[in-house]
């Protein structure tokens, strides 16, 4: 007896995280509207429609499910458990991208998506579908990539203090680091360039330097074979 060709449907999803150094890493999450899992909390998400390419599809359903658009979203991931949505077969090609959270407060949930909401990525709810193991792969994936190459800098002010560049890694990173090596290294690279301003403090505290992330110096080093790394 010969297998019959499986129907299969194909989503994405999109992984956004945000950042805050008041309050470190969240994610964006959707409360759904409809069943399965009717009021759980999943990731962003839906059917890539007729002719329609994987990217306009995430784009699209961010859009209408939390009223935001993303201008960078990496393809993560593709999960494809014969079981992973109770319906029917789908394949799900996941995409992550990270933003300031600040950016993205007023939040407009649409379509088969009943509320929007940021939540920390220490405090998160039950999630939908195998969206937590969607959720886990991308901040592996937020983690490692972070420590070879310098996505976190747009998460900052365009002028900033050292501090909020240590508290950055450090919240992204999930761990504490040793920031005497850290700004070391960091500084030896050449991309990181003095202000001349020093930050405004509260308090006792003494004003650090400002700085700034220097984006084309960076793409010239690349050029030259430099390699990032943390």
């Amino acid at each position: 007896m010969q297998n019959k060709p499986a129907d299969i449907k194909v989503a994405v999803d999109a992984v956004v995280f945000g950042y805050s150094k008041h309050d470190g890493v969240s994610v964006l999450l959707i409360q759904r509207k409809y069943e399965p899992f009717k009021n759980g909390w999943a990731i962003p998400g839906g059917f890539v429609l007729e002719n329609e390419s994987l990217e306009d599809a995430v784009r699209r359903e961010l859009l209408e499910e939390t009223g935001i658009e993303v201008n960078y979203l990496e393809q993560l991931y593709t999960f494809g458990d014969p079981d992973r949505d109770p319906r029917q077969r789908v394949i799900a090609i996941a995409y992550f991208g990270l933003v300031k959270a600040s950016q993205f407060q007023v939040l407009k949930a649409s379509t088969d998506a009943e509320n929007a909401k940021w939540f920390s990525i220490k405090k998160l709810p039950a999630l939908a579908f195998d969206h937590k193991k969607i959720l886990n792969t991308a901040i592996e994936r937020l983690r490692n990539k972070v420590q070879y190459q310098p996505i976190g800098f747009e998460l900052l002010d365009k002028k900033f203090p050292f501090s909020d560049l240590e508290k950055l890694y450090i919240a992204l990173l999930d761990k504490d680091i040793n920031r005497r090596n850290f700004s070391k290294k960091i500084l030896s690279f050449g991309f990181l360039e003095e202000t001349g301003e020093l930050s405004k403090t509260e308090g006792k505290g003494r004003p650090g330097k400002m700085f700034r992330f220097n984006p084309a110096r960076y793409k010239e080093l690349l050029k030259e074979g430099f390699h990032f790394e943390i």
